[in-house]
């Protein structure tokens, strides 16, 4: 059939008014539909939106309702400002809940990182930042978010690879996160992404599978070798103050005791130089005084005593030199004289 026929019989088919009615009724509808689809948008209470006229930005929309131009003369896009985003890296989040599971098959090439000293270890972190200028972050950089893992990535191999292996698996981890906060937040600002760095966290540091007996061998040793070494320290801090306080008290004993002999020396040699000066002015009152003074302290101390006349001879057979004891005389005195 051709088009001359179709259109033929279409003209002598009798037309009804309501079928037209009815048509014009949807199209208004529908077009009533797509003017108040796209006359307003919501904007989240986390959320900011950018707004572009013929794709020109010309204004940012706060959180609630707004009005723009429909028919697509205006689009709004929207940007999480008040969230909390987190960029991981060596591993994804599975399911987040109270029993997290995580994967790490396909993303070693992100975790596998050399240090300083030439060893291997895997390193997986965590970048959480937020969105603090929505039109640096959708207009400045193309792909923003591909632009910050390749920003982290590079940061965390040049700080890694300026570190001994042990400082980045044990004490150095809390500065290696610093580090690379410090520097990605720079290259941030230098890029104009409009992203705040809030934290970057390691999650998990070890030495690579194939290694970990070995590693773990070498720490062992490691730590043997520091409890030999805190023990012999301990030893030392015990012995050594000790032997040192002994060895200074005897050196003050020594000096004290060589204090007291110069001092009793020179007073004996004063006394002795007074007792001679005070003998050469009356030598035999002098000797008298010493004679008397040598035997107060002599005779206290001898048992018995017999006091003899100067002028009898013949003493000899007076003494009892046998030990038994001889009748009390009147020569023979039990005290002093």
């Amino acid at each position: 059939m051709t088009d001359e026929v179709f259109e033929e019989i279409r003209s002598r088919m009798p037309r009804n008014p309501f079928t037209g009615n009815v048509f014009r009724s949807i199209l208004i509808v529908l077009l009533a539909i797509i003017l108040l689809s796209t006359s307003f948008y919501t904007v989240d209470p986390e959320e900011a939106a950018l707004v572009l006229r013929f794709g020109k930005y010309v204004r940012t929309a706060d959180p609630g309702l707004h009005f723009k131009i429909p028919f697509g003369v205006e689009t709004a896009l929207k940007v999480p400002v008040q969230r909390q985003l987190k960029a991981e890296f060596g591993f994804r989040t599975l399911r987040a809940g109270v029993k997290s599971q995580f994967t790490t098959r396909g993303y070693t090439g992100e975790s596998n990182m050399l240090t300083g000293d030439l060893n291997a270890a895997v390193v997986e972190w965590v970048v959480q930042y937020r969105i603090v200028d929505p039109y640096k972050y959708l207009f400045r950089v193309r792909n923003v978010d591909e632009t910050l893992r390749d920003m982290s990535e590079a940061v965390m191999r040049s700080v890694v690879g300026d570190r001994l292996v042990n400082e980045v698996l044990t004490i150095g981890r809390a500065e290696v996160a610093s580090e690379v906060d410090k520097r990605l937040q720079e290259l941030c600002e230098q890029y104009e992404t409009g992203i705040k760095i809030e934290q970057v966290v390691l999650q998990d540091v070890n030495p690579p599978d194939p290694v970990k007996p070995s590693f773990n061998e070498v720490n062992q040793a490691q730590q043997e070798r520091e409890r030999l070494i805190n023990v012999a320290q301990s030893e030392y801090n015990k012995v050594i103050p000790r032997a040192k306080g002994e060895a200074q008290q005897t050196i003050q004993e020594a000096e004290g005791y060589a204090l007291d002999r110069v001092n009793r020396a020179e007073g004996d040699a004063s006394r002795f130089t007074a007792l001679f000066e005070e003998y050469r002015k009356a030598p035999d009152v002098t000797r008298t005084r010493i004679y008397l003074e040598t035997m107060n302290r002599v005779l206290p101390k001898v048992q018995r005593k017999i006091v003899v006349d100067d002028e009898i001879n013949g003493i000899l057979p007076l003494l009892n030199l046998s030990g038994t004891p001889l009748p009390v005389s009147g020569t023979e005195k039990g005290g002093d004289r």
